[in-house]
């Protein structure tokens, strides 16, 4: 399993592609393209705009043929697409905080019919107190509705993996839902050099489409959508059960697809992203941070900076939350004597962020006591910068001469006296 991301790559790879210069959102609608959707449905919401806007430009100038809804509101952007997919359509759409809060109906029953569907959620802190910034509330609010989530670390990531998303989300040992999910603001608005793989190899790596062969709308093949099931007689209560086993089912087996699917992607294009947990500089290493998305540009720099100082830190990045991959994650906290974990959401039963809160769970299924602190940080657009991490690395290195210090109720707050 590939656990840390490069971007080396073959010469012959490289010279096929094509390099612009791309913000996040707009990367993610190139991404799009490639994947060649049959159907997109769109309302705009900051910090998302500007991605299907992208997305309507490129099937304004022919660069995408695919059909475009532009719908009155987000549930109805899922109601349409449901339509498109159990008739056989690739589909797309994207949204963010109270948008995804609005269609959480149809996006719930997304996954309950295992339609493979792609979404970006260009994440967004809310919805009270008011804010449009950047944070992971919004999709960790929903982590627990069945779609597989994606968290991207850079604008390439994004790319890459928008066009991957469709691959796993299509496995037919998977069928269900991807959410790609990238940082509103830091990376939907911010510019990299981006490059671009040929269409023609993205179609081959594509491969053949076959979304509704498990349940469609066909007047050849009549069949029951999405059933009214329960109840305390009949059938009812076993086929719910057969649903929701199905469902988890999927999700356990997208572990592996999604590393599969990360590896051809490599292997064709050059460019290798860890498709579960990134290990980073865990050789040697005493103690751990973790993190997610964009903020692990800044850690990676604080590390690199301790590590020049002698100190023995390193760091721990999920790309994928949602199925949990415990497995691997457990291999690298085996590495270590202490982890601290930083959220850009809060977990409220809990009081403690939500990634905190799963990784307990592994430590937990580890067998052996790591001691551990939660900090929270970048809500609602804050930075976290170096400075910051340099605080959570001191903290994390101090859990090792008091591991009792781990048993705080209170997690640290980065940003409180910014």
């Amino acid at each position: 399993m590939m656990s840390t991301a490069t971007l080396e790559k073959p010469a012959a790879a490289a010279a096929k592609q094509k390099v612009v210069l791309a913000e996040g959102n707009e990367a993610a609608a190139l991404g799009v393209a490639l994947a060649r959707p049959d159907m997109v449905a769109v309302y705009p919401i900051t910090p998302q705009s500007s991605l299907v806007e992208h997305v309507a430009k490129l099937i304004a100038d022919g660069k995408l043929d695919a059909d475009i809804v532009d719908a009155e509101g987000e549930h109805s952007v899922l109601s349409v697409l449901q339509g498109a997919a159990l008739a056989g359509g690739r589909t797309y759409t994207a949204t963010c905080g109270p948008g995804l809060a609005f269609m959480f109906e149809p996006y719930f029953r997304t996954s309950g019919m295992r339609l493979p569907m792609v979404m970006s959620i260009v994440t967004r802190d809310g919805i009270t107190p008011q804010s449009v910034w950047g944070g992971h509330q919004d999709a960790m609010t929903v982590r627990e509705v069945g779609w597989i989530q994606m968290y991207c670390e850079s604008v390439q990531e994004v790319l890459d993996t928008t066009v991957m998303a469709f691959r796993i989300a299509e496995h037919h040992d998977v069928m269900l839902p991807v959410n790609v999910c990238l940082d509103g603001n830091y990376l939907s608005y911010g510019a990299s050099r981006v490059e671009l793989p040929p269409q023609a190899e993205v179609d081959d790596f594509m491969g053949v489409k076959d979304v509704n062969w498990h349940v469609a709308l066909d007047p050849l093949r009549p069949m029951g959508v999405d059933p009214l099931t329960g109840g305390s007689g009949g059938k009812g209560p076993s086929t719910f059960v057969r649903y929701r086993k199905g469902q988890c089912k999927g999700m356990q087996n997208a572990l592996s697809v999604i590393e599969e699917v990360h590896e051809e992607w490599g292997r064709r294009f050059g460019r290798n992203f860890a498709p579960l947990v990134e290990e980073y500089r865990l050789e040697g290493a005493e103690y751990a941070i973790m993190t997610l998305g964009s903020m692990t540009g800044a850690a990676k720099d604080a590390v690199d900076a301790a590590r020049d100082a002698g100190r023995k830190v390193g760091l721990i990045k999920l790309k994928t939350f949602s199925p949990f991959p415990v497995a691997a994650l457990q291999r690298a906290l085996a590495k270590v004597k202490a982890i601290g974990v930083v959220d850009r959401s809060v977990g409220f039963r809990w009081n403690c962020g939500p990634m905190y809160q799963e990784t307990l769970g592994a430590l937990y299924r580890l067998g052996r006591f790591i001691p551990s602190k939660s900090f929270i940080g970048g809500l609602a657009g804050a930075d976290i910068t170096e400075a910051h991490f340099q605080r959570v690395i001191a903290e994390t290195e101090a859990l090792l001469d008091n591991p009792g210090a781990a048993m705080a109720d209170e997690p640290v707050w980065l940003n409180e006296k910014d």
